[in-house]
């Protein structure tokens, strides 16, 4: 019971308030089939009480739909995470310095503050809604044991000598990390390691105390831990690395144990495993691949790992298991690269250093590679592939995610902890070499390099495993590089610039269209598509400079094309001649790292009906949302610490989402 004190002109009455119990004035037995009446205005004084009958009979369907919230399905709620995250588990970032735990993760990614690994308080400025610890399956908890001296490994002289690297620290730890890294890629690890009777029993135990601790974290409705693991083949230092996520708890995770590229490096296998999985314990998989831009072709290849030419069932198989890609990360963006598209304006970002070759830099990006290297050109691949299989085998939405090695999922230019803890803030790491490797005539990354990136948004209907993995499924999902701009793009045929200003633009788009991910039905006569697409400004974050949605179609020739079209823009701008929209502006101060949302829209919204639809030609359509410049991590380095760059090092730089895309096929 709860006592609330009501002022009214007959004066105060104290209210007891069951909470379970409505009080109604009771109905006369001279109207029998009159309904009850219901007291009102909270006063239940002798004479006070106002009543007001209630309506007879059915309600009409006017007021069935009176409430516009009332049955809705859809989901009404982005949700932000990072499908990419590692914990001590990981070899890698074991021997860089990292310690935190699984547990510890977690609670660093629902917003806690920690003393990092370098010493340094941390914190996010806002807690994730959902997180994935994504340890590497090869040698899961091994390089622990390494550390450790666990006798039964200090037999090898090469894991002797990692085990003296990594307690030295600093240089010599990094420079363990390349030499694991590439006896991985070259199949030269040691036999000890990836001998299953000897360290099969260490790793499952590790597996399932962590499989255990994200069950313990998982708060539905409010921080999602979804179990997941990352597989990560390099043949040759070509990055076909996939995260694997499941939407299942510890009891199903625990029965198997994850599949490394130890097993093998064929992706193929990887989904026979992952359909193994689901008819074993009855749960469900999904894996999720990343960065393109460093597989030197092989990611959107023509064919599969083996050298045979891709097939129909190969392109069912891979739709089917991997409904997400990264777009960025920190090790780049993986869009499209100048040379693809030299008519886009807005490629430059996240290009510098990651276009030098693959993970290792064991093999250099040649302009043959690039056509399969990157996320749009993907796109178009898939398209011509669909023309000849009948199914599209690149078929995928787009999330963004970290793939920090030190536990901080940071992302925020103004709060970037680097991708390993030799990354962490410090006057110098700027200049600090950053490879896993060295490329032809001594090319190397440097950690200026590196990207303060990304976000996986998520159009969940809830905050649950289920709900998140299923958004992904759909591929109701969209990238962003660290920002927490809210996006909406939808396609069909009969949207109407009306709809754009609708209070209810996201239940328009449902009912008239499908979201983000779908597919449009073929055209009928006279009919063009159209894209209802709307954006709203990070709250704490800069203003809008532009929507863009970028098409690629295949043309009469059977051969993909391309085009970015701007759909909505802050301020009076317009296009010229050759279709590109003027600068924003920019109030970036370098010397401060200080901007003004003195330019720019805090929200945009059109509906664009594309001008040169064929019915005949297959398609693809993704929005493309740009924020005003603003300092980039160099700038609030090069201010905080009073350093001075070069003058390669940029400082500025527009952040951006992209939206999963929209598809058409024709009818058959």
């Amino acid at each position: 019971m709860m006592s609330i004190e009501y002022r009214s002109p007959a004066g105060v009455a104290a209210l007891a308030l069951a909470a379970s119990m409505l009080t109604v004035a009771p109905a006369t037995s001279a109207q029998p089939s009159q309904p009850p009446n219901v007291a009102y205005g909270g006063v239940l004084d002798a004479g006070d009480e106002d009543y007001v009958p209630l309506p007879v009979g059915s309600p009409s369907p006017q007021a069935k739909a009176y409430s516009p919230y009332a049955g809705r399905k859809n989901p009404t709620r982005v949700l932000w995470g990072d499908t990419h995250l590692h914990s001590a588990n990981s070899g890698d970032a074991f021997t860089t310095g990292t310690r935190f735990t699984p547990e510890e993760t977690y609670r660093i990614s629902r917003g806690e503050e920690v003393i990092s690994t370098t010493g340094l308080p941390a914190r996010l400025p806002r807690p994730l809604d959902f997180v994935v610890l994504s340890d590497h399956a090869e040698g899961l908890g091994l390089i622990t044991e390494v550390y450790n001296s666990n006798p039964v490994l200090m037999g090898d002289s090469t894991l002797q000598r990692w085990n003296r690297m990594m307690k030295a620290g600093g240089a010599e730890a990094a420079a363990a990390v390349t030499e694991v890294i590439g006896a991985q890629a070259s199949n030269t690890l040691p036999s000890v390691l990836t001998d299953p009777k000897t360290v099969g029993p260490l790793m499952m135990s590790v597996w399932q105390r962590a499989a255990v601790m994200a069950d313990k974290y998982n708060e539905p409705g409010k921080f999602t831990t979804i179990i997941g693991f990352e597989w990560t083949p390099t043949p040759g230092g070509d990055n076909l690395h996939r995260n694997v996520l499941l939407r299942d708890g510890q009891a199903r995770a625990s029965q198997v144990f994850p599949f490394s590229s130890w097993n093998s490096e064929d992706p193929e296998k990887l989904w026979a495993w992952m359909e193994a999985y689901e008819q074993r314990t009855g749960g469900r998989a999904l894996a999720i691949p990343h960065n393109g831009n460093l597989s030197n072709g092989r990611m959107y290849a023509a064919q599969a790992f083996d050298g045979t030419p891709l097939t129909r069932d190969y392109a069912e198989r891979r739709q089917r298991w991997e409904p997400v890609q990264e777009i960025v990360q920190m090790k780049g963006a993986s869009e499209s690269h100048p040379k693809l598209s030299p008519n886009d304006e807005f490629l430059e970002y996240g290009i510098a250093g990651w276009e030098l070759g693959n993970l290792t830099l064991g093999g250099k990006l040649t302009p043959e590679m690039m056509p399969t290297s990157y996320v749009r050109a993907g796109f178009m691949r898939g398209l011509e592939h669909e023309a000849k299989l009948g199914v599209n085998p690149f078929k995928s939405g787009i999330i963004g995610s970290s793939d920090a090695h030190n536990a901080l999922p940071f992302v925020e230019e103004d709060n970037f902890f680097g991708k390993f803890p030799g990354q962490e803030p410090s006057a110098d790491r700027w200049k600090q070499r950053s490879s896993t490797g060295t490329g032809e005539g001594d090319a190397a990354r440097y950690t200026w390099q590196y990207l303060a990136a990304g976000y996986a948004a998520v159009w969940a209907t809830e905050n649950t495993r289920e709900a998140v993995f299923d958004a992904m499924m759909r591929r109701e999902t969209y990238g962003t590089s660290g920002t927490r701009m809210t996006v909406r793009f939808f396609g069909g045929y009969d949207y109407t610039p009306e709809d754009a200003q609708s209070r209810y633009l996201a239940d328009v788009g449902y009912t008239k269209g499908v979201p983000m991910g779908g597919d449009l039905k073929p055209a009928t006569a006279g009919k063009s598509p159209t894209f209802l697409v709307a954006a709203l400004k990070d709250p704490q974050g800069a203003n809008l400079d532009r929507i863009q949605i970028v098409k690629g179609w295949l043309d009469a020739s059977g051969t993909a094309q391309e085009k970015v079209y701007e759909v909505a823009w802050a301020g009076n701008r317009q296009p010229g001649k050759d279709g590109r929209l003027p600068s924003v502006g920019d109030t970036v101060d370098v010397a401060r790292a200080t901007y003004t949302n003195t330019i720019g829209s805090a929200e945009l919204a059109a509906v664009w009906k594309d001008p040169e639809f064929q019915p005949g030609q297959r398609a693809f359509y993704y929005a493309r949302v740009v924020e005003i410049p603003t300092p980039r991590w160099t700038a609030y380095d090069q201010a905080r610490f009073g350093v001075k760059m070069s003058a390669e090092v940029p400082m500025k730089q527009q952040e951006r989402g992209w939206t999963s895309p929209i598809w058409y096929s024709p009818s058959k």
